[in-house]
């Protein structure tokens, strides 16, 4: 086992491009997949930063292990363990730390354009952030901000795109470690949950319209993420 611990919830909701961040700086990490049990007998006095990836289900379908997830997260914030979420893992972060998750009357899904709230402009999780900014979406869910948390950055179609929780936890309802490969994946195995006559969602064209460079600016996004969660983890 390693430091770094990385929570997956479907093979197509794999860890992208923070394995790649992690590979280039010569970090090894664990990925478990928590709907299959693997996170019944780890030890959770184990990381030292955890990473928690997205998922097809929601925060509140009555499956066993989501109740354990929570509890684990709840044990890592009591730990003060450096922790980021992924749109279903910044939803069972929020969940954890007492805020409810609920569903959107629509789905956002594409290459939406995010701003950053002009109360947390200064925050370091933004700090390598312009004012606005695009993060790939793929959701009917959101979360509510919990309690003692700070907004950070909505978007048109869900105000509640991010939040910083103390100085170590962040959670964020949208995907930035997708890379080309997964971007092409969704819109091909996921393309009949499309629906373009929402307003709220992208059309498959429009999606993959300057894919290298969506996904390259994309990567700049979430390595900022990133290395902040690293360095909080190993100062």
């Amino acid at each position: 086992m390693t430091d770094i611990l990385i929570l997956t919830h479907a093979d197509f909701c794999s860890p992208g491009h923070l394995g790649a961040v992690l590979d280039r700086a010569q970090r090894e990490f664990t990925v478990l997949r928590v709907d299959q049990g693997e996170l019944d007998d780890y030890d959770l006095d184990r990381p030292k930063a955890v990473a928690i990836m997205g998922g097809p289900m929601s925060v509140n379908d009555p499956m066993p292990w989501i109740g354990q997830e929570i509890d684990a997260i709840r044990y890592w914030v009591d730990r003060d363990v450096p922790m980021v979420g992924h749109c279903l893992g910044g939803q069972l972060i929020a969940r954890a730390l007492g805020a409810s998750v609920h569903r959107m009357p629509y789905t956002e899904i594409g290459w939406q354009p995010l701003e950053k709230r002009a109360q947390a402009s200064d925050n370091p999780w933004l700090a390598h952030l312009p004012q606005e900014f695009a993060i790939y979406q793929w959701h009917s869910d959101t979360f509510e901000l919990p309690e003692g948390a700070e907004g950070l950055m909505g978007s048109p179609w869900c105000p509640n795109q991010g939040f910083a929780w103390g100085d170590k936890v962040l959670g964020l309802q949208g995907h930035p470690e997708m890379t080309e490969d997964l971007v092409r994946l969704w819109l091909t195995d996921w393309a009949h949950l499309l629906d373009e006559t929402q307003a709220s969602q992208q059309g498959r064209a429009q999606m993959l319209e300057d894919l290298p460079a969506k996904v390259t600016a994309l990567n700049q996004v979430a390595e900022g993420f990133y290395q902040r969660w690293l360095s909080l983890a190993f100062a």
